[in-house]
């Protein structure tokens, strides 16, 4: 029985993996998987600012100085500067075209993006009424993150890793043989965002935004998937 067995393990690996570099002697490929959910607790939010004008310098003043009026108010949210990017800025000329007619240039538009982190989550709906209230154009994207992010990558790579061993010995058993010394180890994981704006759809500012009374924007939040796998081939022991 044994003689057919390591038989019919030898011709399942030749069969399946000829074209793969695994050992020529008694072996078992198995793949560990494993996924952890969790609750975001922290908020990266993309922005978006831009103004026309006259002239290139005046667009430029203008976008600097709603950016300096939402820079003024981060404190609030407890936001530093180690927590803001907002270096990037942008001019171009906006121009009309008439046929039989040379090109018009009508004016200036200045752009700049910002990111801004936000690790408290529960104060996400307030900064993005606020950001609208100083004449941020856009909310471009917000990801969701986890400030457990390390920890729980860790955790879900073990469980992959215990998935593995757990079903080489199990078709191990199966066969009447024992799991040898690990012969390669091949690990991927990923981590899954989900995240307001995933389709990059903005967040324009309306008149109704400013009404005071109307009642909070309510958000529900998507938990974010940790995942692993892992590609492990065993020798066997019979």
């Amino acid at each position: 029985m044994k003689l057919f067995t390591c038989i019919l393990l030898l011709s399942f690996s030749a069969f399946t993996f000829a074209n793969n570099s695994l050992p020529t002697h008694r072996h078992i490929s198995v793949t560990g998987s494993a996924e952890l959910m969790a609750m975001p607790d922290i908020a990266v939010i993309h922005l978006n600012v831009e103004s026309e004008q006259i002239t290139s310098l005046d667009a430029k003043k203008e976008v600097d100085q709603r950016v300096n009026n939402l820079l003024d108010g981060l404190a609030d949210f407890g936001v530093d500067e180690d927590s803001v990017s907002a270096s990037n800025i942008s001019t171009e000329i906006r121009r009309t075209y008439s046929r039989g007619e040379q090109d018009k240039i009508e004016g200036y538009i200045a752009r700049r993006t910002l990111k801004v982190t936000l690790n408290d989550i529960d104060k996400l709906n307030a900064f993005m009424d606020f950001a609208l209230s100083v004449k941020i154009n856009a909310i471009r994207s917000i990801e969701l993150k986890s400030s457990d992010e390390k920890k729980l990558q860790q955790e879900v790579n073990a469980l992959a890793v215990n998935s593995a061993k757990s079903k080489g010995k199990s078709l191990a058993n199966a066969f009447d043989a024992e799991l040898g010394a690990i012969y390669s180890i091949n690990a991927s994981s990923n981590q899954s965002h989900h995240r307001y704006g995933a389709n990059n759809e903005a967040y324009k500012m309306r008149s109704s935004m400013a009404d005071s009374a109307a009642k909070p924007g309510r958000y529900l939040q998507e938990n974010i998937v940790f995942s692993a796998t892992i590609d492990v081939v065993f020798d066997l022991e019979l």
